[in-house]
């Protein structure tokens, strides 16, 4: 388990993991209103299946996201989901035209990019999952 929110576009999962107050919840509520499908908030299961890293949500908090200010919301909610992206909530990405990363789990590599600190970052993530990043 880790503390992460995690959203699943075109059936792929993008985890968000950091501390608490780097803007996991909110990142991942913008990622719904663009289109995405909630998979988890604040905590997300990891397990490895053959050659994919699948995200579930514990069933205590299947359906609900933090919405702080406002509440705890429903959404509507996917089971699972394979990891294709991980975004570490806790680094602010400060160049322009980063070089790729990636993240290690479960003797898997998948890519791994830093927050950033602007507007448009959930956009960028919902293009990233739905046509990838020039240069893959």
């Amino acid at each position: 388990m880790v503390h992460a929110s995690t959203v699943m576009v075109h059936g792929q999962a993008v985890v968000l993991f950091g501390a608490s107050g780097s803007g996991k919840s909110s990142t991942a509520l913008m990622l719904m209103s663009l289109g995405g499908t909630l998979v988890a908030d604040d905590r997300t299961v990891l397990t490895r299946e053959g050659a994919q890293i699948i995200a579930r949500c514990p069933e205590t908090i299947c359906g609900r996201i933090e919405a702080r200010g406002v509440g705890i919301l429903r959404a509507a909610a996917t089971g699972s989901a394979p990891v294709s992206l991980f975004v570490d909530m806790d680094q602010a990405e400060t160049k322009r035209l980063p070089q790729p990363r990636d993240l290690t789990v479960f003797g898997l590599q998948r890519p791994l990019l830093h927050k950033v600190e602007r507007g448009y970052f959930p956009a960028a993530l919902m293009q990233y999952l739905t046509h990838g990043i020039d240069g893959e």
